[in-house]
């Protein structure tokens, strides 16, 4: 979410007179656009500021937060931390005006705007050298897990227009983007109605994939709760919708996802695992995980690493609980798990992964995949870079290919995270 505002930011600015940098010492501007949903992130920022007050103090820097920490930290980035410009998620149009006003004094603009969706500004790409973008559908959340901060930060649910994401797609397939991922806090709860018909996340992803065949769609992130089995029908029906889900499982204990507020059971979440799995055959799963939430026992945990083991996940993003002040969690629970325990969890979960992940990968080894090129290898000039439609990194020897094209890859070899392969 946070590159799409990035690129609401750029058009924004880049339509006032700023020119975009590639360099910090350039810049007269530097902007932050944060995250705050766990501490550790905030933190990095914190010490960013920190690092830029240097700089200031040097030559003259404005310096600007963004996003999510100026939602919640608000007038205290501006007191605490030297902070210049502090502008939250639904006051990007008068970004430019503020900075310019901040010569004379430090501004905040936070007011959440229910009706605010950056209708007609289309993000400016900040890597134009690359073949996948992101495209923003929806703004706001209204799951209100209790140990999130999203809700308050980024406001309600509103969805984009239709015709606004399907102009912004094909305007950038003509360019020469060849994946775009369509975003959303929950695509599935995704609906626009123009006054004729209700449009929901399975019309808009079957009429994105429709623009153009050679056009890969994919999307994040799905709520358990929401996927509906049309969508999973939809998915299997277009080949260049990615075979490739992430679920968030959270845990796998129905004890911890009631005191989440997750609204699903362990055995829901399964249910719909099993649906992908008989539909989409061929289909990735990835996941995020939280260990260590208030009140999770040595038995919750467990149950978590049991859910693992079951749906056998491709990939997943874990993380130990995070505090994070104003949200339920923080006020109706103890967080009552040490911190060495947390990290002791998160080692057994990672390490269980990483098996989960070696297995997967060596059960592609002599499966034929379509690749899409994106760049060249990092640590090789004779290979190529790219991802498979179930979103694993695909290494290949360098051949008649530029990039978005689609390369045929017999898989070689692999390790946890990367497969190895030759082109036919």
């Amino acid at each position: 979410m946070n590159v799409s505002d990035s690129g609401i930011v750029g058009t924004i600015l880049t339509d006032n007179g700023f020119q975009l940098v590639n360099d910090t010492s350039e810049a007269d501007v530097v902007l932050l656009n944060t995250c705050s949903i766990r501490d550790n992130a905030e933190k990095k920022v914190k010490n960013r500021i920190q690092e830029l007050n240097t700089i200031k103090k040097k030559r003259g820097l404005i310096i600007g937060i963004l996003g999510c920490m100026a939602e919640r930290l608000k007038e205290d980035l501006i007191t605490n931390y030297g902070v210049d410009v502090v502008c939250g998620v639904d006051s990007y149009r008068k970004i430019a005006e503020a900075i310019n006003n901040s010569i004379d004094s430090s501004i905040a603009l936070t007011v959440l705007n229910s009706q605010e969706t950056y209708e007609g500004i289309t993000p400016l790409q900040i890597n134009t050298d690359a073949v996948t973008a992101f495209v923003s559908i929806m703004r706001g959340c209204e799951n209100f897990c209790s140990y999130c901060v999203v809700p308050y930060t980024r406001g309600r649910e509103r969805s984009h227009s239709v015709k606004s994401i399907i102009t912004q797609c094909e305007d950038l397939f003509s360019k020469g983007y060849r994946e775009i991922t369509l975003l959303g806090q929950n695509v599935n709860s995704y609906r626009f109605n123009d006054g004729e018909r209700t449009t929901d996340f399975a019309d808009l992803i079957k009429q994105v994939a429709e623009i153009n065949p050679l056009l890969r769609v994919r999307f994040a992130t799905s709520h358990p709760k929401d996927i509906s089995d049309r969508l999973i029908d939809v998915i299997a029906s277009y080949n260049n919708i990615c075979k490739a889900v992430h679920l968030p499982l959270q845990s796998g204990s129905s004890d911890v996802l009631k005191r989440m507020n997750r609204k699903y059971t362990r055995e829901e979440y399964l249910e719909k695992i099993k649906r992908i799995k008989a539909t989409i055959p061929d289909c990735s799963i990835s996941t995020d995980i939280i260990v260590g939430f208030c009140g999770e026992t040595p038995e919750d945990f467990e149950q978590t690493l049991e859910v693992m083991r079951i749906v056998e996940y491709d990939y997943a993003f874990m993380f130990a609980y995070s505090q994070r002040p104003d949200t339920l969690a923080a006020k109706k629970y103890a967080d009552d798990i040490s911190l060495q325990e947390k990290n002791r969890r998160l080692t057994q979960l990672i390490n269980l992964q990483r098996d989960l992940s070696m297995a997967s990968n060596r059960r592609d080894i002599g499966k034929v995949y379509e690749v899409m090129v994106e760049e060249q290898s990092k640590r090789s000039a004779d290979k190529l870079f790219g991802r498979n439609s179930q979103n694993k990194v695909v290494i290949f020897d360098v051949g008649d290919f530029k990039k978005g094209d689609y390369a045929k890859v017999k898989i070689l070899d692999c390790t946890s995270a990367t497969l190895f392969g030759k082109t036919l």
